[in-house]
C-alpha cells in the first residue's frame, strides 16, 4: 500500500507519465504489499523509485566491473585513490573526492577485491551518487570508509524483519552449516534485481535457488542443513536522502491532480 500525505493512493487512480517500466513495476509491487509505504509528498515517492532503479543498475555495473571477491585479509584496491587499512578496509586518499573514489571502483574494477557486505555498501553509495546532487554527495560522505557494514550516517541503512521484498532491497542468504575454514561463505548479501534475480558479489547474478545452490557447496562435509533466504530486508533511508535529489529542469513525472474521486499523478 502507498500513502501520500496520510492518504492511501491506488495505482489504478494514477495517471502515470515519465516512469520507466522498472519504476512502474516497483510502484505496483508497493501497492500489492501488506506494508504501507508512507511519504510526505509525491517527490519523496518519485525519488525512491529513481534511487531503487539506480541501485539495480549499480548492482549490474558492479557485476560487470571485474572486481573480485576476497576476504578482508586479502582485499585490495586502486592505490591511486584508496589506501587499504590494517583491518582490510578502504580509506580514500585526502586529495581525492568521494565521488571520484567510488566511481573508480566501477571503472577499474580489476584493481579491487572485497567481500560481499562491502559490495552492497559500494552499490548503495554509487546509486546515491547517481541520484543526488554531486556537491551534496561529496560533502555528506567526506569521511567515507569502506569496511564490512560500516557506512556513513547519511546513508542511513537500516534492517528490519519482513518479507516485503522490493527491487533494490538488500537481502541475506544464510548458510548456517558453512565450512568453518571458509567464514566468508557463512552467507551472501544480495541485491534484489528484477523478477527472481539477485546479485551477490562473489556469486554473480542468479535466482534465489542459484544463490542457495552455490552456498550449499560451501558447507561442511556431509552437511544436511541447506542455506536459505532470511526474512530480513536492508535499505537506505529514501525519505531522508530525497532532500538532496538532483534538481531537474523538467516537471516531475509524478504530481497530484484531483478531479472528483480520481487522483492523477502528472
Amino acid at each position: 500500500m502507498i500513502s501520500i500525505n496520510q492518504t492511501l493512493i491506488e495505482v489504478s487512480q494514477i495517471y502515470l507519465e515519465g516512469l520507466s517500466p522498472q519504476q512502474l513495476n516497483i510502484l505496483n509491487l508497493m501497492e500489492k504489499s501488506r506494508e504501507v509505504y508512507r511519504y510526505d509528498s509525491m517527490m519523496q515517492l518519485e525519488f525512491e523509485l529513481l534511487l531503487r532503479e539506480e541501485i539495480i543498475e549499480s548492482a549490474r555495473l558492479l557485476d560487470k566491473s571485474r572486481a573480485q571477491f576476497a576476504s578482508f585479509e586479502t582485499s585490495k584496491c586502486n592505490e591511486a585513490y584508496w589506501t587499504v587499512t590494517g583491518e582490510g578496509g578502504f580509506e580514500f586518499k585526502p586529495n581525492v573526492l568521494p565521488q571520484t573514489a567510488i566511481e573508480d571502483i566501477f571503472i577499474n574494477g580489476q584493481k579491487y577485491a572485497f567481500e560481499c557486505a562491502v559490495a552492497i555498501v559500494i552499490i548503495y553509495y554509487k546509486a546515491v551518487l547517481e541520484s543526488i546532487d554531486k556537491r551534496h554527495f561529496n560533502q555528506m560522505f567526506a569521511n567515507l570508509y569502506l569496511f564490512s557494514w560500516k557506512f556513513d550516517l547519511d546513508l542511513d541503512l537500516s534492517s528490519h524483519i519482513g518479507t516485503d521484498f522490493l527491487p533494490g532491497d538488500c537481502v541475506y542468504f544464510k548458510n548456517p552449516d558453512h565450512d568453518p575454514r571458509m567464514p566468508e561463505w557463512q552467507g551472501e548479501n544480495a541485491i534484489i534485481l528484477n523478477g527472481n534475480l539477485y546479485f551477490g558479489h562473489g556469486i554473480g547474478i542468479t535466482t534465489s535457488q542459484g544463490m542457495i545452490d552455490v552456498l550449499n557447496t560451501k558447507r561442511q562435509k556431509d552437511s544436511k542443513i541447506s542455506a536459505f533466504l532470511l526474512n530480513q530486508i536492508t535499505r537506505p533511508n529514501f525519505r531522508y536522502l530525497s532532500q538532496f535529489r538532483i534538481t531537474r529542469s523538467r516537471a516531475s513525472p509524478l504530481a497530484i491532480l484531483k478531479i472528483g474521486s480520481k487522483t492523477y499523478l502528472l
